[in-house]
């Protein structure tokens, strides 16, 4: 970094488009000993001591809320779970009056999760304290994208020129998305592959290369990772069926060998298992990263929500 140049300027992260790569990597670098520590029988750094976390998850969460309720608690803040389905919510409350009533609260930083598009940035003008994006529609999912490129530079050594594959519903994914934008500015090679129904239109225009066909999208591939049929966001006929979508695009021990050896296997989760990706590739201790990925989640949310909550605190050199 050169002199005067703020390795992390930015209040909010509601999603990869618009960072920097210098600042992502930032992100990276910051969650590494963050893994150290959670490795560690001692796992508590009390930094964040008296800070107050909401987690408002508008959307069912298992990993992701666990992550980061268990990120928050790791840095010594008060973390809250906000129950959607006894809040003012359901009686009619607007998303914009939800973050007016937040924000009286005084929370040091607001985590969302929402259905729409968008929604976490709305909820970011709207309040005094940063605010991370746990995932907004069809739109970004920030943190997810981070853990997803620390995994592979932890285990491919480097992300540069690496080609990735990333199969599946990329129409419905938020994942794939943040993903590209993240990947593609660290330079490495990124492929989309699916069926044309679960393609968006003119995706190659985020820089990434089209596959219809499974054996050719993940021929030589150094990271393969297969995404969840997003099946409550389809309306229509997007596939034939579960069995006919594995036959083709499914991932198999047999197609990677084939097709990618040597290729690191990940998966975002939940997984359709038998539909996207089969139990026996899922869970080989050798190909798979996927339980490490889950790993990296906790330890990227510490380093997002130390990060952002610098100014705050008056850490030097952020205040």
């Amino acid at each position: 970094m050169s002199d005067g140049v703020h390795p992390f300027p930015h209040r909010h992260l509601t999603g990869i488009y618009g960072l920097q790569p210098h600042e992502i990597l930032f992100l990276l670098d910051e969650a590494e000993q963050w893994v150290t520590l959670n490795r560690a029988t001692a796992k508590h750094d009390e930094r964040l001591f008296g800070l107050t976390q909401i987690n408002a998850f508008f959307e069912n969460s298992t990993r992701t809320l666990l992550s980061f309720e268990i990120a928050g608690k790791r840095l010594g803040m008060d973390v809250v779970n906000m129950a959607v389905a006894q809040s003012s919510v359901k009686k009619g409350e607007t998303l914009i009056d939800t973050a007016v009533t937040l924000n009286a609260m005084r929370p040091d930083v607001i985590v969302i999760r929402h259905e729409s598009s968008g929604a976490s940035q709305l909820i970011a003008e709207k309040v005094d304290c940063p605010v991370l994006n746990a995932g907004d529609g069809r739109h970004e999912h920030p943190t997810q994208a981070l853990l997803d490129a620390l995994t592979i530079r932890r285990r491919r050594g480097r992300i540069e020129n690496q080609v990735v594959a990333i199969c599946g519903d990329v129409l419905h994914s938020r994942v794939a998305r943040s993903n590209i934008l993240c990947l593609t500015a660290l330079n490495a090679e990124v492929r989309v592959v699916g069926p044309p129904t679960l393609l968006p239109r003119d995706i190659e225009r985020m820089g990434v290369k089209v596959f219809t066909n499974l054996e050719d999208g993940i021929r030589d591939a150094d990271v393969v990772m297969a995404l969840r049929l997003q099946t409550e966001r389809m309306h229509g006929g997007f596939i034939p069926s579960p069995r006919e979508y594995h036959a083709l695009y499914g991932l198999t021990p047999e197609r990677i060998d084939r097709l990618a050896p040597g290729a690191l296997v990940m998966h975002p989760g939940p997984m359709n298992r038998g539909v996207e990706i089969t139990s026996a590739l899922a869970d080989d201790a050798v190909r798979s990263a996927i339980t490490e990925q889950v790993e990296m989640g906790v330890a990227v949310r510490m380093a997002c929500l130390d990060v952002l909550t610098r100014r705050r605190r008056k850490v030097e050199g952020w205040a």
